[in-house]
């Protein structure tokens, strides 16, 4: 078998799932199975079971509303490169007898093509666009499986949940956004059980690989795009500077060295940037940013931190302010104290914690401290960023 393949190589097929419908009852009347299913599957059975789910019913179903699938597909980033997966899975749908569907990151149908045939038994199914098809809503299957395994699955026969769905194979593989790694959705491919062929596994991943490399060149094209439209902008501007989209990546740069990417710009949130240093993104278009120095001088600011957590950041661009955790003051105050030559994760873990058993614990609570205050705070060592100057406010409020 493959990574993700359910069946061995020249397995038989009618007898595989007579084999597997055995195993499924045992296992899930409390009985001992002849043999015991896959790993993935006893997973997931356990998960399914543990939402109280029952394998002789329908289970979650809901009715689909065609409003808001349209809206859904509207939205989706998926409907980009819905013609590259076509070409690729439903060309050969018919004679191959299955179907090609493509659903969002929270697992609702968008897309359903393929054999007329088996479309009209996957309706009897409830297997149509607009459907919710997680393990929450309908047990154990390939495209809610891969969604909750956060990987590659496929399923055959007895193999699912439902008792409804042991007549199906299902092939799925997650599809993510090339520039963010975000979940999109899942690709899936599925039919009668025995019209199961070992490269269906290998056929749908190529598909997602195909349809993430069309992603990627639509972004690049959007950036060409982006440079175009801000040319007159960064044309009337002096000094180093980047243009970047949302995500922070960079369509223009000058008076610097090359970048592809900095981190994702936010209104009224400073950023430090190799070659630039601090600077305040300022939104140029729908969707693009003018990144550069925050003034022409030292490019320092100031934070103060009053008692209740208020952070005010005042550089010569501007300032701005908001609202920290108790945990948040803390860190930033262990940070300011250790100076230029910072805390590592451990070292910040011992300060607060009293031992290094919780680097995973204090690297999440920095990288949403940097969430709230863009890169005030410097990494690898954690510092004040170049330029900061921290102050403690002596007030309980700060007007």
């Amino acid at each position: 078998m493959t990574a993700t393949g359910a069946v061995p190589a020249g397995a038989d097929l009618p007898r595989l799932a007579r084999d597997l419908v055995r195993v499924h009852d045992a296992v899930l009347s409390g009985g001992r199975p002849p043999s015991t299913p896959r790993i993935l599957v006893e997973r997931s059975w356990r998960r399914v079971m543990s939402m109280g789910l029952e394998p002789g019913s329908s289970n979650g179903r809901r009715t689909p509303s065609a409003a808001e699938c349209a809206a859904r597909r509207a939205r989706s980033p998926l409907a980009t490169v819905i013609g590259d997966l076509r070409a690729v899975l439903t060309s050969a749908a018919d004679a191959a007898t299955y179907l090609m569907v493509v659903t969002d990151a929270e697992g609702v149908v968008l897309w359903r093509e393929g054999s007329a045939r088996v479309l009209k038994i996957a309706d009897q199914l409830g297997f149509v666009e607009g459907a919710l098809w997680t393990e929450r809503a309908v047990g154990t299957n390939a495209i809610g499986t891969a969604l909750a395994e956060a990987a590659p699955v496929e399923l055959f026969s007895a193999e699912h949940f439902e008792q409804a769905q042991h007549p199906w194979y299902c092939t799925a593989a997650p599809i993510h956004d090339p520039r963010t790694g975000a979940l999109l959705g899942v690709v899936d491919v599925s039919g009668p059980a025995l019209t199961l062929h070992p490269a269906i596994g290998a056929l749908v991943e190529s598909a997602v690989r195909l349809a993430e490399m069309s992603l990627w060149r639509h972004h690049q094209e959007w950036l060409e795009r982006l440079r175009r439209e801000t040319d007159h902008v960064v044309s009337a501007v002096e000094g180093p500077l980047l243009v970047v989209d949302d995500d922070g990546w960079v369509a223009h740069h000058a008076g610097m060295a090359a970048r592809d990417r900095i981190a994702a710009p936010r209104q009224d949130k400073m950023l430090t940037v190799p070659g630039l240093g601090l600077c305040l993104p300022e939104r140029v278009g729908e969707r693009g940013w003018l990144v550069r120095p925050t003034s022409a001088g030292s490019g320092s600011l100031t934070a103060r931190l009053d008692p209740d957590g208020t952070l005010e950041v005042v550089s010569e661009s501007g300032s701005w302010r908001t609202t920290l955790t108790r945990r948040h003051v803390e860190i930033l105050t262990l940070v300011d104290a250790a100076g230029p030559t910072g805390l590592t994760a451990r070292g910040l873990s011992e300060a607060v914690f009293g031992d290094a058993e919780h680097i995973v614990t204090v690297r999440a609570e920095v990288s949403r401290l940097r969430r709230s205050i863009g890169a005030l705070v410097s990494t690898n060592p954690y510092r004040l960023a170049d330029g900061v100057t921290l102050t403690r406010g002596t007030n309980p409020r700060h007007e």
